[in-house]
């Protein structure tokens, strides 16, 4: 009989690629992952990894174990979400992050919503771009993400995803008060040709947005700054240093000296939540996902 424990143990190690990640993903010790796969390779009388310079590989037979265990956990993960959707209650553990713009905009009242509404139910958060995100979820070391898409760019998303839209947040221009623009009722980007842009961090879905957006429209971007979070990018503008892209979403306060313009073709981003679909009928997914909504919806009203 194989054990449920080692074979999850396999299957952290075939996605994450090391006994160290692998680990981490588990949150055990690296010495807990290679005890575990010692006692399934005495189970299974094979051997299932091998040496690979300091680190290890799945053998043949590791892979192809691999491959069965992640498809009995997924059945596992099934007949638990039937079990709990058959109770109807919402306990146990969730896990689930959020980009931090979201993570400052909707966690406080979306996660208090839950422990309100539901004490039975351990929640635990942290703060991943949504690319991140969307991996732990596929992985299985999340539960749910909150992510984002742009009006003009959506974000693609791996098969056995269900998602739910959160809030449509809608973006201004963030300038220095005492910008050209400051007295505007709005602006088209290719106005800010010779600005220089305040940006997230090179490589990060956003950046690659306003990137794309801006040189869609003939301007090629004067990058100035770079920061991740929208209140560091809002600090910088204050300071007469550039100009930024500001969603509604995590935005206040608004620093003094800084003026908010909205642009003519109405800039949006989509925030969304996914989860994995084998897990779509636990009530405790449907019970953060209502949550997060009803969040989403007090930013927008």
């Amino acid at each position: 009989m194989l054990n449920l424990e080692r074979l999850r143990t396999l299957d952290a190690l075939a996605r994450h690629g090391s006994v160290s990640a692998a680990a981490e993903g588990l949150h055990v010790t690296t010495s807990a992952v290679s005890q575990q796969m010692s006692k399934l390779e005495r189970e299974v009388g094979q051997r299932l990894l091998a040496k690979n310079g300091r680190g290890v590989r799945l053998t043949d037979a590791g892979r192809l174990l691999a491959d069965h265990a992640a498809r009995i956990l997924s059945q596992v993960e099934l007949a638990q979400a039937d079990l709990e959707a058959q109770r109807g209650q919402v306990a146990g553990e969730l896990r689930l992050s959020a980009f931090p713009t979201a993570a400052r905009g909707l966690f406080p009242a979306a996660l208090a919503a839950l422990r309100r509404d539901h004490p039975g139910l351990r929640v635990r958060s942290c703060e991943l771009e949504p690319e991140a995100g969307v991996a732990e979820v596929v992985r299985g070391d999340l539960d749910l993400a909150v992510v984002l898409d742009w009006y003009n760019k959506p974000m693609p998303l791996p098969d056995g995803l269900v998602k739910a839209a959160v809030l449509d947040d809608p973006a201004d221009v963030a300038i220095p008060a005492g910008h050209r623009f400051a007295d505007r009722a709005e602006v088209d980007l290719c106005e800010f040709a010779e600005d220089e842009w305040i940006t997230w961090g090179q490589g990060e879905f956003c950046h690659e947005w306003l990137m794309f957006t801006l040189r869609s429209k003939g301007v090629e971007p004067r990058i100035g700054h770079r920061a991740a979070e929208t209140h560091t990018q809002l600090g910088l503008v204050a300071a007469g240093l550039g100009v930024c892209i500001a969603p509604l979403l995590g935005r206040h306060p608004v620093p003094s000296g800084v003026v908010m313009v909205p642009v003519k073709q109405r800039v949006r981003r989509h925030v969304y939540v996914v989860w994995r679909a084998d897990a779509d009928r636990r009530p405790s997914i449907r019970a953060a996902v209502e949550a997060l909504r009803e969040a989403g919806r007090a930013v927008a009203s």
